[in-house]
This record gives C-alpha cells, sequence and structure tokens, in this order.
C-alpha cells in the first residue's frame, strides 16, 4: 500500500495567490486557472467561491478553473477524480494500483498566525484518494467503452479539447476526502523547511524545491499518514514513529 503526495492548488504563478489557512488548521483549496480550451463551459473563481468561505480578487471571477482534483464535496464537483499530463507526476501515479492511497498537497498562505505554522506560507496536506480501482493512462482511456468513461465524464482534463491525460485517477467514495484541517509538511521555521513527514516519512531528501515534487512514501510510512493526529498543531510537535 505505497503512496504518492501530489503537489495541487493555486500558487503565486497561477493565479497570482495561495489559498488561506488559519490558527485552527482550517483552510481554503483553491484549484489553478484552466489554462486550455474545453469542449464545455467550465466553473469560473466567482462561481467557487460563492460556496467558501474566502474572497479574492476581482479580476479572476470570471477566470475559468482547472478542478482537478475533483473533490465530491467541494463546489461544482461530482465525484474524487484525478488526471495528470505531465509525465513528471503521471509516470509513477500510472505504477499504482486499486486500494493505494494518493495524497494531495498545497502551498498556502498562513492568514492568522500561530506557533505551529510558518510565518508567511507553507505545503500542507490537504486531502486524499484510496483507488477505487487502478489507474486508467490516457491510451488505455481511449479504449474505454462509453460506459467505463462515464466514470471520469466530470474530470477536469476530460473536459479539455482535446483530452490530454496521461493519467486519470478515481477515489473511493468511502475513504477519500477533502480534509477539514490542513496537515503541515513545512516546519514552524519556513515554507520551504521539510518536516518530519517530508524527511522522516518520505523518499525525498528535502533538499531543494521539495514542496514541488511528487512525495513517494511506502506501506509503514503510508499507514502513519493515515493515523495523523486530527489537531494539526499536534503533527508538528508528535513523535516520528
Amino acid at each position: 500500500m505505497d503512496s504518492i503526495a501530489i503537489n495541487v492548488g493555486a500558487n503565486t504563478n497561477e493565479p497570482g495567490f495561495r489559498g488561506p489557512v488559519r490558527s485552527d488548521g482550517s483552510f481554503v483549496y483553491l484549484p489553478i486557472p484552466e489554462s486550455k480550451q474545453t469542449s464545455e463551459p467550465v466553473p469560473t473563481y466567482g462561481d467557487i467561491i460563492e460556496g467558501l468561505d474566502i474572497s479574492i480578487p476581482e479580476r479572476v471571477h470570471e477566470t475559468p478553473v482547472h478542478l482537478d482534483p475533483e473533490f465530491a464535496e467541494y463546489p461544482h464537483c461530482e465525484r474524487y477524480t484525478y488526471g495528470d499530463d505531465y509525465a513528471v507526476k503521471a509516470g509513477p501515479l500510472s505504477e499504482l494500483s486499486a486500494g493505494s492511497y494518493v495524497f494531495f498537497y498545497a502551498t498556502l498562505s498562513v492568514t492568522e498566525p500561530a506557533t505551529w505554522l510558518p510565518p508567511e506560507w507553507g505545503a500542507f496536506l490537504i486531502g486524499q484518494f484510496r483507488l477505487a480501482r487502478d489507474p486508467v493512462t490516457g491510451d488505455e482511456y481511449q479504449t474505454l467503452s462509453p460506459e467505463r468513461r462515464q466514470v471520469f465524464a466530470s474530470n477536469a482534463h476530460v473536459k479539455r479539447d482535446p483530452f490530454d491525460a496521461r493519467v486519470l485517477l478515481v477515489g473511493d467514495p468511502e475513504q477519500s476526502m477533502l480534509y477539514d484541517r490542513a496537515i503541515p509538511l513545512s516546519t514552524p521555521t519556513g515554507g520551504t523547511e521539510p518536516g518530519w513527514l517530508v524527511t522522516d516519512l518520505s523518499e525525498d531528501s528535502g533538499k531543494g524545491p521539495w514542496w514541488r515534487r511528487p512525495l513517494r512514501f511506502d506501506a509503514a510510512a503510508t499507514e502513519q499518514l493515515l493515523d495523523l493526529p486530527a489537531d494539526p498543531s499536534q503533527v508538528i510537535e508528535g513523535d516520528k514513529r
């Protein structure tokens, strides 16, 4: 039951700001803008913030969003799906199998200071999928029957024209979720400083821009991630079993 954590969400490059994280660990996940043509209209930032506790610059209210990953509990989403068109992420994700976990992490801006939070921004786990079936490569998707394609119909890459995913994932709705509280990967020292979840649990060195890379975890480390305290401040203080 190995797992991979993938970086997702709005950042200072796209669309120029991050989602917020607050002193109690609550946060708002914001997707990146949709950068490609789509075969049907997709929600805008103005559409999704109607269901979120956040304000964003008016200049992006009419900008379409790339809703990927798709969390069923998030505005304008239907299922738990994820697609990726970049080989650096699609490759390792394609090696997973049904029952494996995929964790999603995002860089978030600290809007309320707390001792367990970095001073300005940090990387945080924000959600997870337990895969309901084996990953589907882009080539395999093209050969699926219309009935089997339907499970991915709401995914942002399927809505692109042309379809461009190298891999597609679907999460088990019973064990997939957008978290209520963000789990810190960065230390309170600063966003670029990796915490023990990165340096002790993942296979990543924590050197360089680790917060942009896929993070791999073996089966034992995956179990530890699934058993982390509900209070994110305790993750910083917790033991490194």
